[in-house]
């Protein structure tokens, strides 16, 4: 059977980024970039994306489908493989490591793990209609957006993520609606201070976002009170989760390293697991930036190491 140099397994940015690495250093890589795995199609979180507007290169901004898809092109372009199989399982007790993608299995020198994490959603009314329509998990991905400015944006989470969000929201907003479901934030004090004494920002406390309305893009959301159930309606141009993502690890089995959120751990300033030979980048190991540019540099990162591995190892 033939021994792979290296797998890549995922398909967003960091994926491809370390796929054309890899592919450039000759080591001909194989990438399973997944059937709808976690229920997204091949490209990741950014196929969710209509418009990115903060990714060099493009100052007239790009879908984000169009950017996946051009940097596939170049990942095949220098000499990756790529299949379109989800892995349900590798197996990392003995040398070469073996990956089982669907019904094949294959044995690789080196694996470079790069699925993501995939944004919680609260399953509100009309959810689906309105995602990437006036919904999105990303305020600092989405929220300058010509869609969002000078207008009443919403924000659900009470954490220091979301009071981060809305922050960064009140240089775009008019006015930034925080829904958070106790009557306190679970975010540092420091955090809460600028928060709480933010102009911009309206606390609308012990409230439940239960249903997003509009035509073509969302306008309004119905709420309701956690203690007296009582309904609302409020104007919103959007509305941005800071619930949290989930890291894609369960195929992973417990084999390698991972934090209490479930991200996997990797050594400081390398994407080295805890596992030799076995690479992290992307989302899938960063729970503070989570964006397309950070996953694609940490994506050269493991391809350059996972060579140099590979060197060491002759």
């Amino acid at each position: 059977m033939k021994i792979e140099n290296v797998i890549i397994i995922g398909s967003g940015p960091a994926a491809h980024t370390a796929a054309i690495y890899a592919g450039r250093s000759e080591l001909k890589p194989l990438m399973f970039e997944g059937m709808m795995a976690g229920n997204i199609a091949a490209g990741g979180q950014l196929t969710t994306t209509t418009e990115i507007e903060n990714f060099p290169g493009f100052p007239d901004g790009i879908g984000g489908s169009e950017l996946m898809d051009q940097m596939r092109k170049q990942a095949i372009k220098c000499g990756a493989r790529i299949e379109t199989k989800t892995v349900t399982m590798i197996d990392l007790k003995s040398k070469p490591f073996k990956v089982i993608a669907e019904k094949d299995s294959v044995e690789t020198k080196t694996i470079i793990i790069a699925t993501g994490a995939t944004a919680k959603r609260l399953g509100i009314v009309n959810e689906d209609k309105f995602w990437q329509k006036g919904i999105s998990a990303c305020a600092v991905c989405d929220g300058a957006l010509p869609l969002f400015r000078n207008k009443v944006l919403g924000i659900i989470g009470g954490g220091d993520t979301a009071c981060e969000e809305a922050l960064h929201l009140t240089k775009y907003a008019s006015k930034v609606l925080m829904f958070v479901r106790r009557d306190v934030l679970r975010a540092s004090k420091t955090m809460q201070d600028r928060v709480l004494n933010n102009d911009k920002i309206k606390m609308i406390w012990e409230t439940h976002v239960a249903e997003a309305m509009g035509e073509q893009f969302l306008t309004s959301l119905k709420t309701k009170h956690a203690k007296t159930s009582k309904e609302d309606k409020m104007e919103v141009s959007g509305l941005f989760y800071a619930v949290g993502h989930e890291p894609n690890t369960d195929f992973l089995d417990g084999q390698i390293e991972i934090d209490e959120a479930g991200y996997i751990m990797t050594k400081p300033g390398t994407t080295q697991t805890n596992v030799s030979g076995v690479f992290a980048c992307g989302d899938v190991q960063d729970k503070i930036y989570r964006q397309a540019i950070t996953a694609a540099g940490s994506g050269c990162m493991a391809a350059t190491e996972a060579d140099h591995y590979l060197k060491e190892d002759v």
